[in-house]
């Protein structure tokens, strides 16, 4: 749901990773621990920082707090940094920063001042007081980009300046061979939810403003237009599949390259991203490592940032000073600012692959990512956050429709308790939850899976409902009334499964099969799991994708990673049950 005057938008939370010292930063939130610098300061500065800088902010808060400076009226301030990431702090700062476990921040530092503007229309919706009124400086500058394998970047450069619907919508079904390359397959793209990231929000208004041609002043008008409609819909017709962290996806493909395989994302001609997060893929930041290594190997097969001509978005990343600040609080957040727009900061946001505060760009950046079209980047102006509330409202009925085959686990040891509950009630209420989020338009099937049974004595598992138009009560209804016994059927029920969405797949559709285990598999008539990775390998002109859940400690997460990426899907990992309800969501979101 998206954010208006009666309505609340529920942020879902998701991954995030970043890479500053390599340090990675997972879940939805996490509070990063500073050293203490040894001085006693009086002033406290809270600040609160999106995921993808927030290891970086942490070494600059200890240098500034090891540092002998002194704030307007004298004295000195300690810095303090959580991270959470934009979407969820916008949620948690409408709503009086409660359930965070993180400590009331008096300085914001999201990843765009799209967020800012958000929890503006919150406020006013709720008739508080204006947390984010104003414009804010930055502290650095990431556009949004376009990234592509090399040769294929330099095969669409052949063509001249081209736009965001000839780049992600023209191709489409034809796919490489309109450039001379049919042995490339079809043409899509990867981007992540409009719901969870600021890369995949940006993404969604550059897709409108390049259907209005237009860099500012975007209508809700304009989202009305059926023109306009038809030009968005056309280009998330190719996205192959909506990832909840465009980190994971990077570091998928960076594993997969240096293996020399042909890609676990080898379906996807381009994903749309941050230019900081190319440069760190080029880099080798998101490559395996070894221990004690810094960065891995560098790819073989580096990305490339390609620009729409039309323009693109820019990510700000606001140095934002809340209310919640007393005088001393501001004068030390006026410090700090100043502080992180100076020249050593300034490199260390440049290592990450940053452009500096003023949106200047480094020559080894350039060098990394390629360089920018003659005469530099056009930037879009930022929507009213009332378009981009309606824009995300009408973008769920725009978003490519999936079919989705659901396997649910009904072995016996589903009866085991978490807490007053049995494992199979956990799993079934998080299954409730992440259905309804899938859009009414797209196709879902159900079925259940253990070792034969009485109630199914001649098939490891059984189709419970078939997979056609979804029917949330009728899904919801069969779950809560499946048996639960047997063991784990895993590669047989993987096997069937992938072979009913081979036979009915739909190329208009995301195919996905999600599987939710919580254990290994048991079933001694197919245990060839060599022979399983084989058969779900990734058919780039017929992609069906297997995302897993493991739930409860005794799956075998290690297995189910191993499938998922065969097929190019993702696992989950709510080994922790109490995780369970984040992970459906997350895997929900992908479709």
């Amino acid at each position: 749901m998206a954010p208006s005057a009666t309505r609340t938008r529920q942020w879902l939370p998701y991954t995030a990773a970043v890479t500053a010292g390599l340090v990675v930063i997972a879940g939805a939130f996490v509070f990063v621990r500073q050293r203490e610098a040894g001085n006693n300061c009086a002033t406290v500065l809270q600040v609160n920082s999106s995921t993808e800088k927030a290891a970086l902010l942490v070494d600059l808060a200890e240098r500034y707090n090891r540092s002998d400076r002194s704030i307007d009226g004298g004295g000195c301030a300690q810095v303090h940094v959580s991270a959470l990431n934009s979407g969820k702090a916008t949620e948690a700062l409408a709503t009086g920063w409660t359930h965070t476990g993180l400590p009331q921040p008096q300085v914001w530092l999201p990843t765009s001042s799209l967020w800012t503007g958000q929890l503006r229309l919150l406020d006013e919706a709720a008739g508080r007081k204006l947390q984010t009124p104003d414009h804010y400086p930055s502290i650095a500058n990431s556009p949004l980009v376009i990234a592509m394998p090399q040769p294929k970047a330099e095969l669409l450069r052949k063509r001249g300046p081209l736009g965001w619907g000839e780049i992600l919508g023209l191709s489409g079904r034809d796919g490489w061979a309109g450039f001379g390359k049919p042995e490339w397959g079809r043409f899509t793209f990867g981007k992540d939810n409009p719901n969870l990231s600021t890369s995949g929000l940006a993404a969604t208004i550059a897709t409108y403003y390049a259907a209005v041609q237009r860099s500012s002043d975007l209508t809700r008008d304009d989202l009305a237009d059926p023109a306009v409609t038809q030009f968005v819909r056309r280009i998330e017709a190719n996205v192959s599949h909506y990832s909840d962290d465009s980190v994971d996806l990077l570091r998928s493909l960076a594993e997969a390259d240096l293996a020399g395989g042909a890609g676990s994302t080898d379906d996807m001609s381009a994903i749309v991203l941050q230019e900081e997060l190319v440069d760190l893929y080029n880099t080798g930041a998101l490559s395996p490592r070894q221990d004690g290594q810094e960065r891995g190997r560098r790819p073989n097969v580096p990305l490339v940032a390609v620009h729409p001509k039309e323009g693109t978005f820019n990510l700000d990343h606001p140095f934002v000073v809340l209310p919640s600040a007393d005088d001393r609080q501001r004068a030390a957040a006026a410090d700090f600012q100043k502080f992180l727009t100076e020249g050593d900061q300034q490199e260390s946001f440049a290592r990450l692959g940053f452009r500096d505060h003023e949106g200047r760009a480094s020559a080894e950046l350039l060098a990394s990512v390629g360089a920018e079209p003659t005469g530099g980047l056009n930037y879009f102006t930022p929507p009213d956050p009332e378009v981009v509330s309606a824009m995300l409202d009408g973008w769920r009925t725009l978003r490519k429709k999936a079919n989705i085959l659901i396997a649910l686990d009904t072995s016996g040891s589903m009866l085991a308790k978490v807490g007053t509950r049995t494992r199979f009630q956990v799993a079934s209420a998080a299954a409730g939850k992440g259905l309804a989020l899938l859009n009414t338009e797209d196709r879902v099937g159900l079925w259940s899976f253990s070792s034969e049974t009485k109630q199914r004595p001649n098939s490891p598992y059984r189709e419970e409902v078939p997979l056609g138009e979804f029917d949330e009560k009728r899904v919801n209804s069969k779950i809560a009334g499946m048996a639960v016994n047997g063991g784990t059927a895993l590669y047989a029920t993987v096997r069937a499964a992938h072979r009913e969405l081979v036979d009915r797949y739909d190329p208009q559709r995301i195919n996905a099969i999600v599987v939710l285990t919580d254990g290994k598999n048991e079933y001694s008539k197919d245990n060839d799991l060599a022979r399983l990775l084989a058969e779900v390998a990734l058919d780039p002109q017929h992609p069906v994708k297997v995302f897993c859940i493991a739930f409860d400690r005794e799956s075998d997460f290690a297995t189910l990673d191993q499938i998922a990426k065969a097929s190019s899907g993702k696992a989950y990992d709510a080994t922790d049950p109490a995780k369970i309800d984040e992970a459906f969501v997350k895997l929900v979101s992908s479709f």
